[in-house]
């Protein structure tokens, strides 16, 4: 299942859950700001950021703020 690495406050993350909402993908969101090793995870596939949307796909790749077509192509691919 697709994982949603997210802020209560993040409005880009906001639109990726609309946009995955209505494309029927299911996912999980995990908020980095109550989750510690969720933040270490993110700061990891990032440079050292936090950066969110980031998406941990299925197969073990990440996504940083991907729009809605580059995670149905990855989900594809």
């Amino acid at each position: 299942m697709l994982t949603m690495y997210s802020t209560s406050w993040c409005g880009y993350c906001h639109r990726l859950k609309a946009q995955l909402g209505r494309e029927g993908i299911e996912f999980k969101v995990v908020d980095i700001e109550t989750d510690a090793a969720a933040a270490s995870f993110v700061a990891g596939v990032n440079g050292g950021n936090e950066i969110v949307p980031t998406l941990l796909l299925p197969n073990g790749t990440t996504l940083t703020n991907p729009s809605i077509g580059q995670v149905k192509a990855a989900l594809a691919g």
